[in-house]
C-alpha cells in the first residue's frame, strides 16, 4: 500500500474522528441545553440577518440621497475651464471641492492636492460618457463620492462631495445595531431557557416516572395530563401503557398464586400415592393387585391432569403474540375438527353438528381450541345417553357458535364466575378438569373481538354462545 493511501485513510479516520467526536459532545448536553441552543441560535441569525439588511438598506438610502444632491443641484453657467481653475467661488456654495480634468489625464483645481482620477472619469472627459458617479479617497484620506460629467469638448469637471457625515452616522448605526444584536441574542438565549424549562417540565415528570417506577417497579404512578398537546398526549399513552402493565402484573400474580393452589392437589395426591407405593416395596408387603391397579389408575389420572392444568398454565401465561397465521377460514370446518376431537372423550354422549357455511378472519387452531374446550366442557357434564349439539349459523356483522348439552345445566349465582381462571363451581369440583378450559375460551374470543357467554337453555341444561365478528383481524 503507498505512503499516499496511508495518508488519506488516515486524513479520513481522522475527520471521522473529529465529527464523531462533536456528534458525541452535542448529545451529551441535555434537551433542554440543546433546545435553548437551537432557539439563541435562531434569534441570533435572524437578528444579525435583519441587522444587515438594516445597515446595508439605509447605506444605500444615504448614498443614494448624496447621489441624487450632487446630479441635481445647479451649477453656474459660462464659466470656461482655465476659469473653474483659477475660480472656486461660482461653486463654494454648492461643493466644497471641484477638478477640471481634461482627455489627457492632465487636472487643474483650486484646492490643492486635488482630486484622484479613475477611468471613468477620463471616459467623460473624452467624450465617450456622460457621467461618472463613484467613491474615491482624497490626498488626504478623506471618503469621497465624486460626480464627473463633461464640459467644453476635451474637458470634464470633477465635483466631490465628502462622506465624513455619512459615514459617521453608519458607524454610529453599526455600532447600535452590533449592540441591539449581542442584547437580542442573549435575551432569546434567556427566553430559550426559560421556554424549554417550561415547555419540557411535562417531560421531566414523564422522566421522574419512568425512573421512579424502574427504581421502584411501583407502577401506580399517574402523569398529570394537562392540555391535548403532543407532551399531553405523551403523558395519556404513558399513563394507559403502566395501566396496562400493572394490569398484567396483577394478572400474573393472580396466575401464579392460582395455579400454585391448583397444582398443590394433584401434585400432594401424587405424591402420596407414589410413597404408598415405595412403602410396600420397601417393606416387601406388596399391595393387593386389585389395591395397587386402583392406584396406578389413580396416578394416571393424576399425572393426565397434572397434564392439562400445565398445557393451559401455558396457554394462558403465554404474553408473545400467537405464531398462526391469520388466514380466511370456515367456522363450520372448525367446529367439525373440534367435534371429531371431542367424541372420543365420552364416546357415551354423541356430538352433533348442524353448521350452515359461514367464515370469518382468524387463527384457526385458537378457535378449534376454543370449541373443543367448550365441547368438551358439554360432554363432562352431559349424562349417558344425551346429546351434545353444536351449531354454525350466520348473523348480522359475523359468525355464531353455539354449544348445547342437556346437563344438570348451571345456576344463576354461577353464571357471573364460569370464565374466571381455576373457578369451578362446586357441583363440579369431584370431576376432572383445571377449571382453565373456560377461561381459555375467553381469551381466544377476546383475540379475536368476539364475545362468549354461558345461558341456561330452556329445556335444561347449558347453551354456550360464541359471536364472532366476519372480517375483525385477530390481536
Amino acid at each position: 500500500m503507498s505512503d499516499h493511501s496511508v495518508n488519506r485513510r488516515g486524513a479520513t479516520e481522522q475527520s471521522v474522528g473529529r465529527r464523531t467526536t462533536k456528534g458525541r459532545g452535542w448529545r451529551r448536553l441535555t434537551l433542554r441545553t440543546r433546545l435553548a441552543l437551537l432557539a439563541s441560535l435562531a434569534v441570533a441569525v435572524a437578528v444579525v440577518a435583519v441587522s444587515v439588511v438594516a445597515y446595508l438598506t439605509t447605506s444605500r438610502t444615504l448614498l443614494s440621497q448624496v447621489d441624487r444632491s450632487l446630479v441635481t443641484q445647479p451649477r453656474p453657467q459660462g464659466h470656461e475651464p482655465e476659469e473653474l481653475c483659477q475660480r472656486r467661488e461660482p461653486y463654494e456654495r454648492f461643493l466644497l471641492d471641484i477638478q477640471v480634468l481634461e482627455a489627457g489625464g492632465s487636472t487643474c483645481s483650486p484646492t490643492p492636492g486635488g482630486l484622484p482620477v479613475s477611468p471613468a472619469d477620463l471616459a467623460v472627459a473624452a467624450g465617450a460618457s456622460q457621467q461618472a458617479l463613484h467613491d474615491a479617497t482624497g490626498s488626504d484620506g478623506a471618503h469621497l463620492r465624486i460626480l464627473t460629467t463633461p464640459l467644453d469638448s476635451g474637458y470634464a469637471l470633477q465635483e466631490a462631495y465628502p462622506l465624513r457625515d455619512v459615514d459617521t452616522s453608519l458607524r454610529r448605526l453599526g455600532i447600535v445595531l452590533i449592540v441591539v444584536s449581542a442584547c437580542g441574542v442573549v435575551a432569546a438565549a434567556t427566553a430559550g431557557l426559560v421556554i424549554a424549562r417550561t415547555a419540557l417540565a411535562p417531560v421531566d415528570e414523564l422522566t421522574g416516572a419512568a425512573e421512579h417506577i424502574a427504581r421502584t417497579q411501583d407502577l401506580q404512578v399517574p402523569i398529570p395530563v394537562r392540555g391535548s398537546d403532543e407532551i399531553a398526549r405523551l403523558a395519556t399513552a404513558f399513563n394507559a401503557m403502566t395501566s396496562a402493565l400493572a394490569r398484567s402484573r396483577e394478572r400474573q400474580r393472580q396466575l401464579v398464586a392460582d395455579a400454585s393452589h391448583e397444582l398443590r392437589t394433584p401434585l400432594t395426591s401424587l405424591r402420596t400415592n407414589i410413597e404408598l407405593l415405595q412403602r410396600s416395596e420397601r417393606t416387601g408387603r406388596p399391595l393387593p393387585e386389585r389395591d395397587r391397579a386402583r392406584l396406578l389408575a389413580d396416578v394416571n389420572s393424576q399425572l393426565v391432569e397434572l397434564g392439562e392444568i400445565v398445557g393451559e398454565l401455558v396457554d394462558l401465561a403465554r404474553d408473545e403474540p400467537a405464531v398462526a397465521p391469520v388466514d380466511r377460514l370456515w367456522v363450520d370446518e372448525v367446529v367439525e375438527r373440534a367435534a371429531e376431537r371431542a367424541r372420543p372423550r365420552n364416546p357415551g354422549v354423541p356430538v352433533v353438528v348442524m353448521a350452515e357455511r359461514a367464515g370469518v378472519t382468524g387463527r384457526a387452531p385458537e378457535l378449534e381450541r376454543a370449541v373443543l374446550n367448550l365441547l368438551d366442557n358439554a360432554l363432562k357434564f352431559s349424562p349417558p345417553g344425551s346429546t351434545v349439539r353444536a351449531e354454525v349459523h350466520p348473523c348480522p356483522g359475523g359468525v355464531e357458535v353455539s354449544v348445547l348439552d342437556q346437563g344438570p345445566g348451571i345456576s344463576d349465582a354461577d353464571l357471573p364466575h364460569v370464565f374466571e381462571r381455576f373457578w369451578r363451581s362446586p357441583s363440579a369440583r369431584s370431576l376432572p378438569g383445571s377449571g382453565l378450559g373456560l377461561a381459555i375460551v375467553a381469551d381466544a374470543v377476546r383475540r379475536h373481538g368476539g364475545q362468549v357467554r354461558l345461558e341456561r337453555a330452556e329445556g335444561g341444561g347449558t347453551v354456550a354462545r360464541i359471536r364472532l365478528p366476519a372480517n375483525t383481524a385477530p390481536e
